[in-house]
């Protein structure tokens, strides 16, 4: 008996353990963590309904029902780095400026496209978005929550942080029976992704290229296969198994949620 009551009062103290740093926050694997804050500028484009924030390089289309709603931002290109930075939350606050509301406020965005440099203008008059610089271009209501939208543009202090999601990653599929193109939202954690896999019913693991913004492609025949992903962020290198995301009758042009996700 003397051995198995050694046994169960040793997993009792790991319990223990693992619930004081549970509780104490110190437990953080698979978390992903805030950066340092760092300093950029910030403008905004629309109007208050956000109907130009719609669409975007990242290939979300509707924001509202991608889940991303106005809380969103253009990137410039050093932030977007050739799509990887979509979807991609960053934590945003009014700095050094008579136009910042008081207290200086801050709010969260998601990256859901590009802002293009504009070589016709200088970097510091008008070319916001040229690189090297790191620029935020804002849906305006996200603006609105920082500073006086009238200021046009403003210094600002920005850092990344975990993508807060409710539910799953949500999987759109476009493309054929032989040409498989998915948009992956609703991404947590880092919200960001390196690169995809997907797996019939019927076949192994197949790599995905990334074609553009936040989708990946796979030449294949797999209609008639239920399928499963593979999906491996660009930040934290994590890889996150969504399994049987879609039946064996799916279809282009609709959106598959999963229950898996990162943290």
């Amino acid at each position: 008996m003397g051995p198995v009551s050694g046994s169960w009062s040793f997993n009792k103290f790991f319990a223990i353990v693992f619930v004081v740093f549970a509780i104490s926050g110190e437990f953080v694997a698979g978390y992903y963590k805030p950066s340092p804050w760092r300093y950029a500028h910030a403008t905004f484009y629309g109007d208050e309904t956000g109907s130009e924030t719609m669409g975007g390089a990242c290939g979300y289309g509707n924001l509202f029902n991608s889940g991303y709603g106005l809380a969103t931002a253009a990137l410039s290109t050093t932030l977007f780095k050739d799509g990887y930075g979509c979807g991609q939350c960053f934590q945003i606050m009014c700095v050094k400026s008579k136009h910042c509301y008081y207290g200086n406020p801050s709010t969260v965005v998601t990256a859901t496209n590009l802002c293009p440099p504009n070589w016709y203008q200088d970097s510091n008059n008008g070319g916001w978005c040229n690189p090297p610089r790191t620029h935020f271009d804002m849906a305006k209501p996200a603006f609105m929550k920082l500073a006086n939208w009238k200021a046009g543009i403003i210094p600002v202090a920005y850092r990344r942080v975990a993508c807060k999601r409710s539910g799953g990653m949500r999987f759109q599929f476009q493309g054929n029976a032989y040409w498989l193109l998915i948009f992956v939202m609703n991404v947590g954690g880092a919200g960001d992704i390196k690169s995809m896999a997907v797996k019939g019913s019927r076949t192994n693991w197949i790599s995905m290229s990334h074609n553009w913004g936040a989708s990946y492609q796979a030449f294949s025949s797999l209609y008639g296969q239920s399928l499963s992903f593979r999906v491996t962020s660009y930040t934290t290198g994590e890889t996150v198994y969504a399994w049987n995301v879609a039946p064996s009758n799916w279809n282009a042009g609709m959106t598959y949620k999963s229950s898996a996700n990162f943290r």
